[in-house]
């Protein structure tokens, strides 16, 4: 029973180690002619770019690390549960609570660091009179902005690779491609909605109230 609870964790330790790995040899050499998983991370790295400047401007550049580590992550755990033997660390919810609990902590951190207690503000509403109600509603929707992250990703990887399993064992020559198709684009997907959502709440906790 303890290597259930411990498979994960392995998975994502090989994660942690092998993808810094991966970029620090592509950044340590970079090729005039770039091969194609060169081309892939700079199209990773431009697009995670791309996102932080339409979000946060200029000001978005300091948290590339962040999103764009976060991504990588997130990517190359929710692959792992297409291939057969190994386990999605993003099918567990330790994992993806985890990840939430940080982007949660971390932009609030950030609002109070900018804003101090002004950034309660926030919480107010548009509506002065109607504040302590406005305050109740968006401290709940707060609260539960971890817990619909981590349970997005983990139901959705966790789908995936139940159907891939059972397919697997019922169709062992032949997996339905469609099926397949499906996973990845979920992979692809639901990396890119953890990335986004990041985003939009720091961009959010750092943004100036006009009220």
């Amino acid at each position: 029973m303890e290597g259930l609870y411990t498979h994960h964790i392995i998975m994502a330790l090989i994660a942690l180690v092998a993808v810094p790995l991966l970029f620090m040899a592509l950044a340590k050499k970079p090729s005039l002619i770039p091969t194609p998983l060169q081309n892939i991370f700079e199209m990773y790295i431009e697009f995670v770019d791309n996102m932080l400047k339409e979000q946060m401007g200029k000001e978005g550049r300091k948290f590339f690390p962040l999103v764009a580590g976060l991504g990588l992550f997130i990517f190359f755990g929710n692959l792992m549960g297409m291939i057969p033997g190994l386990e999605s660390y993003t099918a567990n919810i330790n994992t993806t609570l985890g990840l939430a609990l940080l982007v949660f902590l971390l932009y609030n951190f950030l609002g109070f660091k900018k804003h101090g207690l002004k950034y309660l503000k926030h919480f107010m509403g548009p509506i002065p009179l109607a504040a302590p109600i406005f305050f109740i509603i968006e401290v709940i929707s707060h609260l539960s902005r971890p817990i619909t992250l981590a349970l997005r990703l983990f139901a959705n990887m966790t789908g995936g690779e139940l159907i891939t399993v059972v397919l697997i064992m019922l169709v062992p020559l032949l997996v339905p491609l469609p099926i397949m198709v499906v996973h990845l684009i979920a992979v692809f997907l639901q990396t890119y909605v953890f990335m986004i959502l990041t985003t939009v709440y720091i961009a959010g906790a750092l943004v100036d109230e006009a009220h």
